[in-house]
């Protein structure tokens, strides 16, 4: 092989290396993630709780960096959820749903897309169900459905408040109505809740689509939203060829939503446990500045009616 061989295939090499294109693990194994500002170090976002510091746009997060963002000290515990049949339609479309389930439980180390934990959120006693986008972008199916029933029973035998983080492209086609059933039956769990005179309450996270909008994230005794959260049933420009109009700006996001009276309050990642602490306290009857305004109340009439007695 002569020099200028040589030379050709080096050079070959290299418009290889550059024009390949990155993959999916490339992305996710490196050191840099995309924002506002175009590629950042990941470890700008790890230390501002995965929000951008610029432009605050709140990044996906998993179900337990969410629980040790959310509960006091970082301290909960997973709860081993039912596990029912996995593919009970035996589907198949560009490969068997087995082998998606698989991958997925290979990528995150989950056995379904949603995790049930329990801890405290300012010394109150909390279950929460949280899922994780990674996972088959976090549809609802039968292992979902039966993780959030547990949640909720779970809550109601502890008497503990329940918090739901929501994300997700809506039911599993590959499971059919087993996968739409769990809208009815997610609904009429939380209710048993709310007969139990247990808080319930919501966390609206990018995106939350589809018939999870349609059930469980919208039955909240109070629901909140992170910033310019997607919130949504269906896609916008579906919604748009159907009425043949163009949809306000910032159409389905947090801000628009809570607009139209859907959301009760828009809330920062770094300010949620405070936030959500503090809206259990007052719906549990545990705020203490409702038991200061109450012992002033009382210390007032006391005085009233001494004073009362006096004139007379």
């Amino acid at each position: 092989m002569n020099w200028i061989t040589r030379i050709i295939k080096a050079g070959e090499k290299i418009k290889t290396a550059i024009h390949k294109r990155a993959t999916k693990e490339d992305i996710a194994n490196s050191d840099w993630m995309s924002c506002c500002k175009g590629p950042q170090q990941k470890i700008i976002f790890e230390n501002n709780m995965w929000v951008c510091p610029d432009c605050n746009e709140h990044h996906k997060i998993n179900p337990k960096l969410r629980f040790a963002y959310l509960f006091d000290d970082g301290k909960y515990e997973i709860l081993d959820t039912p596990s029912p049949v996995d593919d009970p339609l035996e589907f198949v479309d560009s490969k068997p749903y087995k082998d998606r389930l698989k991958a997925a439980r290979k990528k995150t180390g989950l056995k379904c897309s949603m995790v049930v934990a329990t801890g405290k959120i300012k010394d109150i006693n909390v279950t929460a169900f949280a899922s994780d986008w990674s996972f088959m972008g976090s549809s609802i199916g039968q292992a979902e459905g039966e993780a959030i029933l547990f949640a909720v029973q779970h809550a109601i035998d502890n008497k503990h408040a329940l918090l739901a983080v929501t994300s997700g492209g809506g039911m599993k086609m590959q499971e059919g109505l087993f996968s739409l059933s769990q809208m009815p039956r997610s609904v009429l769990a939380v209710n048993e809740l709310k007969k139990n005179k247990l808080p319930y309450i919501v966390l609206l996270t990018n995106p939350t689509t589809g018939g999870i909008t349609a059930s469980y994230a919208m039955t909240g005794d109070i629901q909140i939203a992170e910033p310019n959260a997607l919130i949504a049933f269906a896609g916008s420009r579906v919604i748009a060829g159907t009425v043949k109009e163009s949809l306000p700006a910032g159409f389905q996001r947090a801000e628009y939503v809570q607009k139209t009276g859907f959301v009760d309050m828009i809330v920062n990642r770094k300010d949620l446990p405070d936030k959500i602490g503090t809206l259990l306290s007052i719906l549990l009857k545990k705020h203490p500045a409702q038991d200061q305004t109450s012992e002033e109340d009382d210390v007032s009439n006391e005085s009233l009616t001494v004073k009362t007695k006096e004139a007379s």
